[in-house]
């Protein structure tokens, strides 16, 4: 089973949300990097991007496929982190920590309502095996 912190949130597309007041840190869970393979290219948002829940805002490239991220929150991208954008590899090895990809400020402090908790990922994992 793949690592699932407790203190995340989770699409059902497989990208955790880590907010912060009314930031929000974004990346692909251990189990979507797993699938995903080997990172060799990451495409960020552009900072300004005004996204809404369910938007294609970046895409991870592997040695197998190319895969969209979403937009798991409505707002405007304001950081991404582009040290990734050298050391693709990194979502691979940590994607909870130095592998994050962009940092949304949510127009709502509303959390979308799809949304899931780590008890629920891993429920949700475990039924798609």
């Amino acid at each position: 089973m793949a690592n699932t912190p407790a203190d995340l949130c989770y699409t059902k597309n497989h990208e955790w949300v880590h907010v912060l007041g009314a930031m929000a840190r974004v990346g692909v869970t251990e189990h979507a990097a797993q699938m995903i393979g080997d990172v060799v290219y990451v495409s960020l948002p552009t900072i300004g991007m005004v996204v809404a829940p369910g938007d294609s805002c970046a895409e991870l490239e592997s040695t197998k496929s190319v895969n969209d991220v979403y937009a798991p929150v409505a707002g405007v991208v304001k950081t991404v982190n582009d040290a990734i954008a050298d050391t693709p590899e990194t979502i691979n090895s940590d994607p909870y920590g130095d592998g994050w990809l962009f940092e949304i400020e949510m127009s709502s402090s509303e959390m979308p309502a799809d949304l899931i908790d780590a008890s629920a990922y891993e429920d949700m994992l475990a039924s798609d095996g």
